[in-house]
């Protein structure tokens, strides 16, 4: 055989083994999970997933490529796929003692406190001596509220391994949870003793230092974190933070610059100028920053995905909704792009399917503490606001340091008149925010309204201390002074709070109340007009010059407010509502029910739009079309005092079923418990119902009621109080009731009734 021909027949023997090799399953799953391993060790979490994906694919019981895996969608923060690849290596692997402290970590975190408690018996009986165990067992006692516990599990794991440094810095900040701050010190400096590289105990240490108000210390430390590691722009945001703690603001903006020159490459670092103004309210500021740094990065999705959200704060839509379809094109299960999606959908007024979407979300990352906040607020927008409220608490059990769902939360104890809760919430916004003044603000209306005068006015001093150019500060120190009856002060409140934000429509109404409290109608037009000439696209400064028009009984001045109010903001439903108003107080009824009806077209789950049509085809005497407007706000707002308590009277007038009348009354009476004409209501039904002593009971409780609101004296409540009398046999108190109905209202409606009756009693 020649030289050539035996080359050429080893060429041919070495390419079929190498052929052979290629098709060799084990060959091929090894290859595609070292490939997985160099991407994971280079911290490309994406590719890493899709070559351990691809090594599964082969071999669908590879265990150590599952638990690859799960480690890769905990990189990847996604819990519920890292969760599956968990359960599946155990399954797979028994013995695999990481994977199932991991999977325990993951049930601790989902708060499934059953399964974790499983998995950390089996662990400590295993592995009695593993540190991570004992660590775990911390975590699952910390989860469930055992404080000591969980210090004395990560003791027990230091005394196994005293050199781990990462187990010091869990100790260190469970002491800090239990208040042990001389302790949590100590450890924090062992963390850096172990590992005096180590930038993160450095930064927690400074951070420390910074809520002990050693500011000093603080600095220290922040800057030696710097110096170790200049490549980090962590620390340089720390200590920015730093700086706006001390009130040192224009400092922190001028630091954050250098960071963004220093970093322009890292995302982490040139991101942070426009997170700082994000973080403090400054949309003015921080739209052009992300819209200068997006179009420098186009493809970072982080950043892309900050930009959309300011978008959306600043009500730039359309800008919004292109970058968010961009995002759900490439990823159609992108959660964040789906919760954005639903944040316009809500503000569109697509509540059901914003609700769909988020349902979605949570369905498949029931952590997404983002997604429980705006299902809150679509169940807010739908009227539901026991549900939203629960979504808001989870969302903030998820993540207590989510800022929305706290100043939700507010807005809520605010609406319900809960000062406890909004106390509770506003000092959680001043911890998370303590450069920001609007928790302060808050948590001084608390004060205010508890009359805990001087507690309001520190917090109102801090406000405006900490940001003398904001409104917030001197809007609320204008409460202040209105609610000690001291006008002329809360007037020069309210102005300085509109020298600094000439939009603030809170200060000009407070401002416009001052002088209707003092009987200067006048004075109240006139602010309301001077105000609109320098922001003249302001929809609820029109609302509030339609209010003051419509009290001085100027309609045609009202209406034409209104009609600009709502030219100006389609979903300003007071303006809407409040037109319909002044229409039919015109008399221009028909009018009056367009508007209601094309307001609809804009704002179908207005409920309040329906209870207003409802009323005007009452005056028409088309009561079936009235009761079908209530019914159509009922089931918006099954809730909706209004609705349910003029549907209920209505049942009433039209010879409906009383039980179901009542059913509707007590829902109305629970939901505006101080409210004379829904007591009224109900006890109309239950004199109905010849329950008299019940409906006495309530009807005097409704013109208490209507003493302590000072509300008209309404003549309703007379006359059926008249009629409970004249049936249990009080025929002179049912004397005192008619005649009292015939001298505040000798036409009223029940008028001619009230003069029958005293007829006959008078001839009994």
């Amino acid at each position: 055989m020649t030289l050539s021909l035996r080359l050429a027949l080893i060429l041919t023997l070495i390419a079929a083994l190498f052929s052979a090799c290629s098709f060799d399953p084990n060959v091929r799953k090894q290859k595609y999970f070292e490939s997985g391993q160099r991407y994971f060790d280079g911290a490309k979490y994406p590719e890493a997933a899709i070559e351990y994906t691809n090594a599964i694919k082969i071999d669908p019981n590879y265990g150590e490529a599952h638990y690859q895996l799960a480690e890769t969608y905990i990189k990847l923060q996604k819990q519920q796929l890292a969760y599956q690849e968990l359960t599946r290596t155990v399954e797979l692997q028994p013995e695999n003692y990481q994977a199932r402290i991991g999977l325990a970590n993951l049930l601790i975190l989902g708060h499934d406190f059953q399964q974790a408690q499983e998995q950390t018996t089996l662990l400590l009986q295993k592995r009695p001596n593993d540190p991570a165990v004992h660590s775990a067992v911390s975590g699952l006692l910390l989860a469930q509220g055992n404080l000591p516990g969980a210090i004395d599990e990560i003791q027990k794991a230091i005394a196994l391994d005293p050199n781990r440094s990462d187990l010091h810095l869990e100790l260190a900040m469970l002491q800090l949870r239990n208040n042990q701050l001389d302790a949590a010190e100590r450890n924090f400096k062992r963390v850096i003793e172990l590992d005096p590289r180590e930038t993160k105990a450095q930064l927690l240490l400074g951070t420390f230092y910074q809520s002990r108000n050693r500011f000093a210390e603080a600095e220290q430390q922040f800057r030696h974190a710097m110096s170790l590691d200049p490549t980090n722009p962590e620390p340089l945001a720390a200590l920015a933070g730093l700086y706006s703690a001390e009130g040192k603001r224009v400092d922190a903006e001028e630091l954050l610059k250098q960071a963004k020159r220093d970093f322009s490459n890292n995302p982490a670092g040139y991101r942070l100028l426009g997170e700082f103004y994000f973080a403090n309210g400054e949309m003015d500021k921080a739209a052009p920053e992300y819209a200068s740094v997006y179009q420098q990065h186009p493809e970072d999705l982080q950043l892309k995905k900050n930009y959309i959200q300011i978008l959306i704060q600043t009500k730039r839509f359309d800008e919004a909704r292109k970058l968010d379809d961009e995002i759900l094109k490439t990823n159609p299960n992108d959660d964040d792009a789906l919760v954005y999606q639903s944040q316009m959908q809500i503000t569109a007024g697509d509540v059901s399917d914003a609700t769909q979407t988020l349902q979605t979300v949570i369905k498949n990352a029931s952590t997404n503490s983002e997604a429980h906040y705006v299902l809150g607020v679509a169940f807010e927008k739908s009227g539901n606001l026991e549900r939203a409220e629960g979504e808001w608490r989870e969302a903030l059990r998820l993540r207590p340091d989510l800022l929305d769902a706290q100043r939700a939360m507010a807005s809520a104890a605010m609406r319900q008149g809960d000062m406890p809760t909004l106390q509770e919430a506003a000092t959680q916004i001043i911890t998370l925010q303590p450069t920001s003044p609007d928790g302060y603000a808050l948590r001084a209306l608390s004060f205010i309204n508890r009359k805990q005068y001087g507690e309001a006015e520190k917090d109102i001093r801090k406000a405006i201390e900490i940001a003398p150019q904001s409104a917030f500060g001197y809007a609320e120190l204008g409460n202040l002074g209105f609610a000690q009856k001291q006008y002329g002060d809360a007037a020069k409140a309210y102005q300085e709070a509109l020298s600094r934000n000439s939009n603030s429509t809170d200060a000009l109404r407070g401002l416009m109340n001052t002088y209707l409290a003092e009987s200067h109608p006048d004075e109240a037009i006139a602010a309301a007009n001077a105000q609109i000439a320098k922001a003249p696209a302001n929809s609820g400064f029109y609302d509030l010059l339609g209010t003051a028009l419509f009290s001085k009984n100027d309609l045609s001045g009202a209406e034409a407010a209104f009609e600009k109010s709502t030219a100006l903001d389609k979903h300003n439903s007071d303006a809407l509502l409040k037109l319909c108003q002044v229409q039919a107080a015109k008399g221009e009824n028909d009018q009056a029910l367009s508007t209601a009806q094309q307001a609809l077209k804009d704002n179908p789950r207005e409920a309040s739009l329906y209870v207003v049509i409802g009323r005007l085809y009452e005056s028409k005497s088309d009561w079936k079309k009235a009761e079908d407007a209530y019914q159509n706000a009922l089931t918006l707002n099954s809730q909706d005092p209004i609705a349910s308590n003029n549907l209920a009277k209505l049942m009433v007038q039209t010879g409906g079923n009383l039980d179901v009348a009542m059913s509707l009354a007590q829902t109305a009476r629970k939901g505006q418990p101080d409210a004379p004409a829904i007591a009224d209501t109900l006890a109309w039904i239950y004199y109905q119902k010849a329950a008299y002593q019940s409906a006495i009971g309530l009807l005097q409780e409704a013109l208490k009621l209507q003493e302590k609101n000072k509300a008209p004296d309404n003549p309703d409540i007379h006359y059926h109080l008249g009629m409970a009398y004249a049936k249990s046999g009080r025929p002179a108190l049912a004397r005192q009731q008619f005649e009292r109905v015939l001298k505040i209202s000798p036409n009223s409606s029940n008028a001619a009734d009230a003069r029958n009756q005293l007829a006959q009693l008078k001839s009994s």
